[in-house]
C-alpha cells in the first residue's frame, strides 16, 4: 500500500450519534470544552467528541510514525468547534475504560501540563484537538486518529462517517483481546457500531478520570 493511500481517510458504515436516551444528538446540547465519548467504527473502540471554545477553521498538516502526510481539515458544526478524534492513545494504546480513564481532554492548566490539551496521564502524551490532534508533547510517535463527522445543519446532528490519520485497530485488538472479550463477550468488540452510536460524558461513562 502506497503512502498516500495510507493517508487517506477511511470510510466505514456511517453511524448517527445519539443521546444516552436514544434520540439524535443535537450539537446544541453538546457543553463547551467537556469530554464526550462513544464508540466508533467497532463496538469496542472508543472515541472523543469535543466542542471547543473557539472556532476551529484552518488546516493541518500532519504526519504519521511512518513518515506519510495528512491534511485535516478542521472542526464542524455552526461554529466549526466541533471536533472528535480516537481515544486510543497513539504511544501504549491507553483508552477509556468502564472503570477508569487516564486519558482525556483537560482545560485547566495543572502545573505540568498543557491548557485545552488532551492529555494521556498514562504516559505524558499530550495532544492538540485544536490542531488535529498533533503530538504536542510525550512519547506518542504520531496524531489521534481524527474521526470523520457529518454536520446535518437543518437537524442540528452529527454521524461519524470514517477515520483519517493512523488508526491503531489492529494493535488495539491484539493487546487488550482478552480483557474486550471479558467486556464485549468474545468476538463481539470488532462489531460495527451499526446505524447509531451512543455518546455519553465521559465522566459519566467512566468510574474514575484521573487528572494530570
Amino acid at each position: 500500500m502506497s503512502a498516500w493511500a495510507d493517508s487517506a481517510p477511511r470510510f466505514y458504515d456511517r453511524a448517527a450519534l445519539v443521546d444516552p436516551f436514544g434520540d439524535l444528538l443535537r450539537v446544541r446540547s453538546l457543553k463547551d470544552e467537556t469530554n464526550y465519548v462513544f464508540q466508533f467504527p467497532y463496538a469496542g473502540t472508543p472515541c472523543f467528541l469535543l466542542k471547543l471554545d473557539r472556532a476551529v477553521d484552518a488546516a493541518a498538516t500532519l504526519k504519521r510514525e511512518d513518515g506519510s502526510t495528512y491534511e485535516w481539515r478542521g472542526g464542524v458544526g455552526p461554529s466549526r468547534s466541533i471536533v472528535a478524534f480516537s481515544a486510543i492513545c497513539a504511544h501504549k494504546l491507553a483508552y477509556p475504560t468502564r472503570d477508569i480513564s487516564f486519558i482525556g481532554y483537560q482545560r485547566q492548566r495543572s502545573p505540568r501540563s498543557v491548557a485545552q490539551a488532551i492529555h494521556c496521564c498514562a504516559d505524558h502524551s499530550v495532544y492538540d484537538p485544536a490542531s488535529g490532534a498533533r503530538v504536542v508533547s510525550g512519547p506518542a510517535p504520531q496524531p489521534l486518529a481524527a474521526i470523520l463527522l457529518e454536520y446535518d445543519d437543518a437537524k442540528d446532528t452529527l454521524a461519524a462517517v470514517g477515520t483519517l490519520g493512523a488508526e491503531q485497530f489492529d494493535a488495539f485488538f491484539r493487546k487488550y483481546e482478552f480483557k474486550l472479550a471479558m467486556e464485549y463477550g468474545e468476538g463481539k468488540a470488532r462489531r460495527p457500531v451499526g446505524g447509531r452510536t451512543v455518546v455519553n460524558e465521559l465522566a459519566r461513562y467512566c468510574r474514575q478520570t484521573i487528572q494530570c
